[in-house]
């Protein structure tokens, strides 16, 4: 019995060792362009961070502005209704001044 051998060999390619590359360069520029300019970039966090500002200051001027409302309401709760918040009101509702009086005509902006 004759056992015929043969042995295949192979050719060592100069393009196998780039292949890897070859994939993973275009993935870390994909992944590097958005980390600078995606939607949760680097740019846009500068921009993220301007409208943080103002809508902080948007915030506490609400938050003021509440305040005074609250303050106004607990001067026309019950058992600390004073004379003077009666008093405006009933005129502001009525429309009514007396002679003596300088009447500031206030439109709905203008109000508190």
């Amino acid at each position: 019995m004759e056992f015929d051998m043969h042995t295949k060999q192979k050719r060592k390619s100069w393009l196998q060792p780039l292949i890897v590359p070859a994939i993973t360069l275009p993935c870390l520029a994909y992944f590097a362009m958005h980390a600078q300019s995606g939607r949760y970039g680097i740019e846009a966090g500068a921009a993220l961070q301007t409208e943080l500002q103002q809508k902080s200051s948007v915030y506490d001027e609400l938050v003021s502005q509440r305040e005074a409302l609250e303050q106004r309401v607990e001067l026309l709760s019950d058992g600390t209704l004073e004379r003077d918040m009666i008093d405006e009101r009933s005129r502001g509702s009525l429309n009514l001044s007396t002679a003596d009086e300088v009447t500031i005509l206030l439109g709905s902006r203008d109000r508190e």
